[in-house]
């Protein structure tokens, strides 16, 4: 493979042509391939540009510049739930969105609001997203403002006054689909896809017209049994190939295949590629009696960008038995590879592969494991199927699986920089135990991986064990050549579940971390030039805009999503304060602080349970609960530590939340239709046993 070389550009005369940049700025020389010079000012689509490449051609915050980068103008919102927003700037206007897909609007120089968005989403819709009542931004096109919401619907705001317009449900509310991803506009229609693969649903995208919400196509992305007929859906025309990969009563629990996050549009091949995500449940052999590669379960699929109709696909992780989406980020670029140009796609799904795919046919260019991969020894690149190791789909006893559930990246945004040809990735590593559960009973609207979840809890409440095992977690920024397929260079992280990133024309690469840390890299070295200490937690990726002559770095933090949920950071993390939205630019002056918050006293609980009850409180807690309140009751900051609940200490109370769902407003819903009051009192009973050892353990002070 081979890359055009590359030319000097003197950044500063076209800085000062093109966008209006002081002319006393320092002067920047950069190394950079053959490129237009860049004319985007703002950020109008969600990946930057409909190539989704997240890379700004701004250049007045460049390396020798960025150390005077501060704080303009933050907005803190109304709680510190997971933030994972990209901002579209449009017009002088910020548009963003926040925790149960509220959407603000500012003005873009000066952090004024404009107008907010509240779609009302009910409480008891939290229990149905597996990640957090999250939400990834919004979508603008001729005036309007187009938002997915938590609990299915398709919605158009003005974007003058942030009025309805006009509202669409785009899924059964009966079943557990939620919306966390930004929709996309493409030939007039607006593109969403769903989740909640894990609670039982068959994923499909459907494409609405933009003026009025009217239903144009869908296409879904797992069959159902033949008996069942077609579905009267653009997918109908591969409904008999999808089923030809599936085996048994696949569809008792809907198939998965959600589309819950990259749908991109290419628009030199007029088609749209959507990613698609895991089987419902997890395990092959529920799910399809271990045949089949069960199309289109962790695929990248084409569509036409104007019908829905199929026109390829890749399946990267055939008969997926893992929790392997494909629903990650993709880019598109234009690379010469072996002195030929090729349109190509980009991405790294969970599975660990960085892939190079054609986008005229779907063919296999190149793939290459990223972190270490215990699931495969590599691709097959006559078939390009993975080569998987002996063990790994768990048949007969439990297996260590690297990556694990969490992937070794997932939905954080990768970028693709034209200084310097490389991709930026937000890698992780981190294992997961997979063991099949041979007690499996699907349960109507709640998580049902078909996994032994319980084999993950963690072994130990030491303080010493849980440091060492947070220690083999780690995050790691990686600067990526596509065409060598090698890694360039590596900043390493404390943990995993960092920020996405946002490439620029100044050299610099920015990343946000999930211990509050905002940090620029050189895009050549990965030498750390600058760092700004947020004190909240960062998953969201950052932006870049100029307005006036001023480019501005904008980002959202907020700490929370599927494993920052449910895991926490360190030994002792801390309550995580409400999240903001901060907006940086060349000498800031913005006075910026956040008051740290410390977690209250573990609570001592009078009681006496028997070892059998707590052994059935144990397996409810550490297979359901501590995907919200943390491992062996530790959390991770963003939900309550329940071993702090001054509720645990009264039966009665515990009984009117956990059973009744007194706090069902605020996302905790009654666990009535799945428990029975005395297995909701053994929980208590495990939790107050987690509560009085800790409090057992910890210091008293003088």
């Amino acid at each position: 493979m081979t890359r055009k070389s590359p030319q000097l550009l003197i950044i500063l005369g076209i800085c000062s042509t093109l966008m209006g940049c002081s002319k006393n700025e320092d002067l920047l020389i950069a190394s950079a391939p053959e490129i237009t010079p860049p004319t985007i000012n703002e950020w109008r689509v969600h990946g930057g540009t409909s190539l989704e490449q997240r890379y700004s051609p701004l250049n007045q915050i460049n390396k020798n510049t960025v150390p005077r980068l501060s704080p303009v103008w933050h907005h803190q919102f109304d709680d510190a739930r997971g933030l994972e927003a990209t901002p579209l700037v449009i017009d002088g206007v910020l548009y963003t969105t926040g925790t149960w897909s509220k959407v603000y609007a500012f003005d873009a120089r000066t952090g004024e609001l404009k107008w907010q968005y509240d779609p009302k989403v009910a409480g008891s819709t939290a229990f149905k997203a597996c990640c957090d009542v999250v939400n990834r931004g919004v979508a603008y096109h001729e005036g309007r403002i187009f938002i997915g919401t938590l609990d299915g619907r398709l919605e158009a705001l003005n974007a003058e006054s942030g009025k309805l317009e006009w509202s669409t449900l785009t899924v059964d509310q009966s079943l557990p689909y939620t919306i966390t991803g930004a929709p996309r506009v493409i030939n007039e229609q607006v593109i969403i896809g769903n989740g909640g693969a894990e609670n039982g649903v068959r994923g499909y995208v459907s494409a609405y017209a933009a003026s009025s919400g009217e239903l144009r196509w869908r296409f879904y992305t797992v069959p159902t049994v033949a008996e069942k007929g077609f579905d009267g859906a653009i997918s109908d025309s591969v409904l008999t190939m999808m089923r030809e990969t599936w085996q048994g009563n696949f569809d008792f629990l809907g198939g998965g295949g959600t589309v819950w996050d990259a749908i991109v549009h290419d628009q030199a091949l007029e088609q749209i590629i959507i990613g698609v995500g895991n089987g419902s449940p997890w395990d092959h052999k529920l799910r399809s009696e271990g045949v089949g590669d069960n199309l289109f379960v962790s695929s990248i699929v084409a569509l036409d960008d104007k019908t829905g109709e199929y026109r390829w696909h890749y399946q990267g992780t055939p008969g997926d038995t893992w929790d392997f989406t494909q629903t990650q980020p993709i880019i598109l670029a234009d690379l010469t590879i072996d002195g030929e140009p090729r349109q190509v796609l980009m991405q790294v799904p969970k599975n660990g592969f960085f892939y190079v795919i054609d986008r005229k046919d779907g063919s296999l260019i190149s793939a290459k494991g990223i972190v270490p991969q215990t699931w495969t020894s590599g691709v097959d690149m006559t078939t390009g199927r993975p080569i998987e190791t002996e063990g790994a789909r768990y048949e007969d006893k439990p297996f260590v699986g690297s990556p694990g559930g969490i992937g070794a990246h997932n939905w954080h945004p990768m970028a693709f920089s034209q200084n310097t040809g490389l991709v930026y990735i937000p890698a992780q590593i981190a294992a997961f135990v997979y063991k099949s559960f041979s007690g499996f009973k699907a349960n109507e609207g709640a998580p049902n991986w078909g996994v032994d979840y319980l084999a993950n809890a963690l072994p130990s409440e030491e303080e010493a064990v849980l440091k060492q095992i947070s220690e083999t977690l780690r995050g790691v920024l990686l600067a990526w050549d596509p065409l060598t397929q090698k890694e360039v260079w590596r900043a390493e992280h404390e943990g995993p579940w960092n920020g996405g990133i946002l490439a620029t024309a100044g050299g610099l690469v920015f990343q946000g971390i999930a211990t509050g840390e905002f940090h620029a890299y050189d895009d050549q070295t990965g030498k750390r030039l600058w760092t700004f200490d947020t004190d909240i937690g960062i998953m969201a990726p950052p932006i870049s805009y100029q307005l006036d002559g001023v480019q501005y770095i904008g980002l959202m933090a907020g700490y929370g999503g599927g494993y920052g949920v449910s895991t926490p950071l360190a030994v002792d993390p801390h309550p995580r304060p409400n999240g903001r939205l901060i907006v940086f630019a060349l000498n800031g002056t913005d006075e910026y602080s956040v008051e740290r918050k410390e977690f209250g006293p573990f609570v001592a609980v009078i009681g006496e349970w028997q070892e059998d009850t707590l052994a059935v409180g144990r397996e409810i807690y550490e297979r359901g609960c501590s995907l919200c309140h943390g491992p062996s009751g530790r959390s991770s900051g963003v939900m309550p530590d329940l071993r702090r609940s001054a509720v645990l200490q009264n039966k009665e109370a515990w009984q009117s939340i956990v059973y009744d769902g007194a706090l069902e407003s605020r996302g905790m819903i009654g666990f009535s239709k799945w428990y029975s009051r005395e297995e909701v009192e053994a929980v208590r009973g495990y939790v107050a046993g987690l509560a009085n050892r800790a409090l057992a353990r910890e210091p008293v002070a003088d």
